[in-house]
């Protein structure tokens, strides 16, 4: 995996390919679970793999829609859109998951950027479903040079601590956070896949890495 720098120019296509590129290899996933796997325990309190599934599908429906009341996006709104839900079939709500991944990119692209984070986030929680069901490549996989690229866009906007990355795999070394001068930036050392874990606030594995002038909580981009 190549991952370069962190640009300042924004790539406004970025949020919709990582989501249609993670529901062609999640779907089908999804689609050949059994019924009761779906009631697994996630990372997430309280969630089960159908909660967090349910969660996605309604913010993604959400987006596509404009459906942006007051509140929207809160622990409390999250819980109401997951217990409209509570009388649907599995299927529908990855009928619903579905469409919301393959329709969403064009308005995350033309909103500016204030709808970036939801497309990683979505990405993260199809991240939760894998993990929960101790499936490879949760946090990783396929995507995540995409991810990799848009989580460093995201801690540029968002102006978090300054970050030099030397990621075991990627050519390059990545930068993340705002620029600053009053202190130099702090380290990571290891492998993207915790890179985006510590970034999520996901617990983490027995990989190997290393972190210095910078605690984990203050990376958190979705606490």
């Amino acid at each position: 995996m190549t991952v370069a720098d962190v640009h300042e120019v924004r790539d406004p296509g970025l949020p919709g390919r990582l989501l249609v590129a993670e529901r062609d290899v999640l779907v089908p996933v999804l689609r050949g679970r059994a019924e009761e796997d779906f009631g697994a325990g996630t990372c997430c309190p309280g969630w089960t793999v159908r909660d967090v599934l349910a969660h996605s599908s309604a913010a993604l429906s959400r987006v596509v829609e404009g459906r942006f009341e007051k509140g929207v996006f809160s622990p409390e709104s999250n819980d109401r859109d997951i217990a409209e839900r509570e009388g649907w079939s599995v299927g529908q709500i990855v009928d619903e998951l579905e469409r919301g991944m393959t329709d969403v990119g064009p308005v995350i692209a033309e909103a500016g950027g204030v709808l970036d984070g939801v497309a990683l986030g979505e990405w993260v929680h199809a991240g939760d479903v894998r993990d929960a069901w101790g499936l490879p490549g949760a946090y990783g996989g396929s995507q995540l040079p995409l991810a990799v690229q848009l989580l460093a866009h995201l801690t540029r906007v968002r102006g978090t601590r300054p970050l030099h990355a030397d990621l075991d795999d990627a050519d390059e070394p990545l930068l993340l956070g705002a620029p600053s001068g009053d202190a130099p930036p702090a380290r990571y050392i290891g492998d993207a896949t915790t890179l985006v874990r510590l970034y999520s606030g996901r617990p983490l594995t027995a990989a190997t890495y290393e972190l210095a002038g910078v605690t984990p909580a203050e990376l958190n981009l979705f606490d």
